[in-house]
């Protein structure tokens, strides 16, 4: 149980209407609130079983009326002061929440269940939630307040979550009243009493550099040494305390902060397994909420010392969330504590390891912290949840280049059976996997096969999508190559066609393809990928590498114009351009991407398009290279989009799967990006998208809301074409295609 003093959450007056008190039932998750009187006199409880009990007998259910008409004045309640047994006793299945009353019956906590959690703030540490990682900057201010703001300008900068740092009253925490000077301390002690008496910040400085981290967006913490100190930070309204390894086994100082009511992370270094028992019993005995981190107290701490296996007995001992407090060189141990379960991450943190002082020489300088929390970062993510595998998108791309399918070898009309010598295994795997080969045999040929055609799911499938005239109150078309341009264009009633182009269409003879002008319009998708493995990229930092980029998407505009004759155009041809910006192992910070976007509007400017519109497309944030991912960084952001495109007279091509992956990613209103961007657009890529490189699904089968997606379309891109980007929607005479057009009429 936990002795819960966070009351804000729990209790309501009384006389407050109905409708705050579900709103708050609501926002607490906890479906229960207590209702007190201005004096907070606890008077009765309000639960959601409270509240359905009234509404049902009701004649008629005000909201507004005050809730102690509902309320239930039935309830168990126990004194502050009783023991925790008998406290403990009153809880049960049906009872989870106890109110505690003082003498005047006043409520000055709640005992709750214990969770396998821990919140400091809004930031929930626990199973499931990122590695909460603390930059433990101790006095590595070295007694400069100015010096202090800078660690946590660095702290925040690396990607840390929480800045720590230490309070000492010296007076009470040494016998000697800490003066430095005393001749009778052995040289250890001297040594530290004469670096804390000039490295020590006041409380108030310190206290100014708790309010800088609430300002700057970082979590403070803070270790106290001493009930003084914790009692100061108490004041204060710190919302959690770190104690120290040397504190554990201290059961006055460990009662006082538990008793504060606030979430403790414990560190066990220089303690036996038995005096963690003993410190974790207390712990429970006073209701605390607590989190330990397994640690060895040397600095630096060797590894063969290290035992990082602990953690899971420390996991099952206290029966809350672990971690490790790292004193031992770089931080490869780090990385192997968070595969290993860690849930929270200590580490000292410097600008300068030559600097006065012990702590300086164990700590990590900003970039490798940074480093330290990339690393983090990608080993919770490599971690996963366990859950049923799956294909990736990036390994369906190398499934569909290296695997095999089912091919037919000889012709066959439609009805006639398909015999097993007639079936043959060649790669690429487009279509049904070999291990499909029964479910052929001696099926009837759907269609008129010829020799070489890959068999797909339709050939083994009841149901068949097949193409018709669609009606929308928008341009629009599909995707098509130069090979399935015959079969396709005819299929529908289509404003238009998007050639998607591979590098290899760009030396092909389109007269071969096109014989006669078409009535409809044209878009051409650039290849994003050339000969030697040359993937566009507009604002490269090497010139030959950019000025190659340039000549190629000179081809495609050049190809572009030879279009034109063919296809209905009125106005000027559109190029969907996917113009670079990745990059391979991390994310550009933000503040280096205004270049980036000058270096692409620059290319741009260099090229022979003035008939042309190039518009560039909204981008994932990993986008797929080769079957494998990249970190992308421009056209994700709406408010850069916006910027750059009323900056250079641009518009784009607004890919929905691509930017609601962007969406999810940084936690950004998808709504709110359609709302900023599709005033700025040209065309429209349509397709679903799940998670954060889920990209290319089919409608209805991922994350997007499509009807509000379709409301917000037409009210901020008003008649843009567009065509259904679905992956693989070609194959099989272009189903996925017409399955993606079946589903959005009723949106577009």
């Amino acid at each position: 149980m936990i002795f819960d003093r966070d009351l804000a959450k729990f209790l309501i007056v009384e006389t407050e209407p109905i409708r705050e008190g579900l709103r708050k039932i609501d926002s607490n998750h906890l479906g229960i609130i207590f209702c007190v009187d201005e004096q907070n006199t606890l008077k009765g409880v309000l639960t959601d079983g409270d509240f359905r009990r009234w509404a049902v007998a009701a004649r008629d259910v005000d909201l507004n009326c005050p809730i102690l008409a509902v309320m239930n004045r039935e309830f168990v309640a126990a004194s502050i002061n009783d023991s925790s047994q008998k406290i403990q006793a009153l809880c049960s299945d049906r009872v989870k929440f106890v109110p505690l009353v003082d003498e005047r019956q006043r409520c000055v906590a709640i005992v709750r269940p214990r969770r396998g959690a821990i919140s400091i703030g809004s930031r929930e540490i626990g199973e499931g939630n990122p590695v909460f990682v603390i930059a433990e900057i101790g006095n590595n201010h070295n007694g400069n307040i100015e010096l202090a703001e800078r660690l946590v300008d660095e702290a925040i900068k690396t990607g840390a979550d929480c800045a720590k740092f230490q309070l000492r009253d010296m007076k009470s925490l040494y016998a000697n009243l800490g003066n430095p000077n005393d001749a009778r301390e052995d040289l250890g002690s001297q040594y530290t009493l004469d670096l804390l008496s000039r490295f020590q910040l006041s409380e108030d400085d310190l206290f100014r550099v708790f309010d800088y981290c609430e300002k700057a967006g970082i979590i403070p913490l803070c270790t106290p040494w001493d009930e003084a100190s914790a009692a100061a930070l108490d004041r204060y309204g710190m919302r959690a305390f770190k104690v120290a390894s040397a504190d554990l086994t201290n059961h006055d100082l460990l009662r006082a902060i538990g008793c504060f009511g606030r979430p403790l992370i414990c560190s066990t270094g220089m303690s036996t397994e038995v005096e963690i028992d003993g410190s974790i019993r207390l712990l429970n005995d006073i209701g605390a909420e607590f989190a330990l981190l397994h640690c060895n107290s040397t600095y630096p701490a060797p590894f063969r010392d290290l035992n990082l296996a602990f953690m899971k007995n420390l996991k099952t001992m206290g029966k809350c969330p672990v971690g490790y407090s790292s004193h031992d060189r770089g931080y490869n141990a780090v990385v192997a504590a968070v595969a290993l379960g860690a849930q929270i991450i200590e580490k000292h943190f410097t600008l300068d390891r030559t600097m006065e002082g012990n702590d300086h020489r164990v700590s990590l300088l900003p970039s490798e912290f940074t480093d330290m929390v990339m690393a983090i970062r990608q080993v919770e993510d490599s971690i996963g949840n366990g859950e049923a595998r799956r294909i990736s998108q990036g390994e369906l791309m190398n499934r569909e280049a290296l695997g095999k399918s089912l091919v037919i070898d000889c012709n066959l009309k439609a009805g006639e059976v398909i015999e097993e010598d007639m079936i043959i295994v060649r790669s690429p795997g487009r279509g049904l996997p070999p291990y499909r080969k029964h479910d052929v045999i001696g099926r009837a040929a759907r269609r008129d096969l010829k020799k070489g055609d890959t068999l797909f799911e339709a050939d083994v499938s009841d149901v068949r999508v097949l193409p018709r005239h669609y009606k929308f109150n928008r341009p629009f078309g599909i995707p098509i190559r130069y090979h399935d341009l015959s079969e396709l264009s005819a299929a529908s009633n289509f404003d238009l066609l998007e050639f998607h182009l591979s590098y290899k269409d760009l030396d092909e003879d389109i007269s071969r393809y096109l014989k006669q002008k078409l009535n409809c319009d044209y878009v051409v998708h650039a290849p994003e990928l050339f000969s030697g493995d040359h993937v566009l990229d507009l604002c490269s930092s090497d010139p030959e590498y950019r000025k190659r980029s340039i000549a190629e998407l000179q081809r495609v505009v050049d190809i572009t114009r030879k279009l034109r004759p063919f296809f209905k155009a009125e106005a000027k041809p559109r190029i969907v351009v996917n113009v670079g910006g990745f990059t391979q192992d991390a994310p550009l910070p933000v503040s280096a991407r205004k270049k980036y976007y000058e270096k692409v509007l620059e290319s741009m400017r260099s090229l022979d398009a003035g008939d042309i519109e190039l518009i560039p497309q909204t981008m994932p944030p990993f986008p797929w290279h080769f079957g494998g991912q990249r970190y992308q960084n421009l056209f994700m952001d709406p408010d850069e989009i916006v910027e750059v495109c009323t900056q250079a007279g641009l518009r784009v091509c607004l890919d929905t799967s691509h930017s609601k992956l962007a969406c999810t990613h940084f936690k950004w209103s998808f709504a709110e990006f359609l709302r900023k961007v599709g005033p700025k657009t040209a065309h429209l890529h349509i397709a679903d998208a799940s998670g954060v490189d889920g990209e290319g699904l089919q409608i209805g089968e991922g994350d997007i809301a499509f009807g509000e997606m379709g409301e917000m379309l037409t009210q901020y891109a008003e008649n843009v074409s567009f065509i259904p980007e679905i992956w693989q929607g070609h194959k099989n005479g272009g189903a996925g295609f017409w399955t993606a057009l079946e589903r959005l009429e009723k949106y577009l």
